[in-house]
């Protein structure tokens, strides 16, 4: 088993327990003591699972999943909350802040394990897949290929790399700025208007056969790919 875990727990012990036991199942462990250092390690490399204690000083671990929950570089990063918490309408409140699982203190390392590599098995499903999609529309990211109805299309690599943005994260509304983050890469100055190019040249492509209203404009936003529309 692998993958990146970042720990959030004011308590050194805690922490280092945490670190210990996943560190021996082969995963590698960052470890925060508060949401300041938390903020940085996610900044500095995203991870694939964040342990996170509720009560933190300063901002609390609720506080800090909706933000990972909000950033469209982490909405899909699992989040298993810890917490002394154990009353049913603290669950809720943990799991409506967005977080995948929650696990009460204290807590067995055997149980620990077991819940972590079940979400981690769940997050890696729709990674594993080469083949992204909606209805006829085939992205394969193997082979570099795309398909509607098994006729190719012809796309440049940043019009692939949008397009599978977008068959990866639909239905939600992405900014100008974000695209370019997500599609470019931050480390890339390039104008807000080249991805207004880009959505043309993609919807251009893909409106003679009838998918180009899968790209949505959403006034004073940003794009949203829609699968309902297809």
């Amino acid at each position: 088993m692998s993958g990146r875990i970042l720990i959030v727990d004011d308590e050194p012990g805690i922490r280092q327990m945490l670190s210990f036991t996943l560190s021996g199942d082969g995963y590698t462990c960052v470890e925060a003591a508060d949401i300041e250092e938390a903020q940085k390690a996610v900044d500095a490399r995203r991870p694939d699972l964040v342990l996170l204690d509720w009560m933190l000083p300063g901002i609390s671990g609720l506080d800090f999943a909706r933000r990972l929950k909000r950033n469209p570089r982490t909405s899909d990063v699992p989040v298993i909350m810890l917490t002394a918490k154990a009353e049913e309408p603290d669950k809720v409140r943990g799991l409506d802040s967005g977080a995948d699982d929650y696990i009460t203190k204290p807590f067995s390392t055997r149980e620990l394990l077991a819940r972590v590599r079940a979400i981690l098995r769940r997050a890696k499903v729709g990674e594993e897949s080469d083949i992204l999609g909606v209805k006829a529309l085939r992205l394969d990211r193997e082979t570099h290929r795309v398909t509607i109805a098994d006729a190719p299309l012809d796309l440049s690599p940043t019009e692939f790399r949008l397009l599978q943005f977008f068959l990866t994260h639909p239905e939600r509304v992405y900014s100008r700025s974000q695209l370019l983050d997500e599609v470019w890469g931050n480390e890339t100055y390039i104008e807000e208007r080249t991805v207004d190019v880009h959505i043309r040249r993609l919807r251009k492509i893909l409106e003679p056969v009838g998918y180009d209203d899968l790209i949505q404009t959403v006034r004073s936003v940003g794009y949203r790919f829609s699968t309902q529309a297809a």
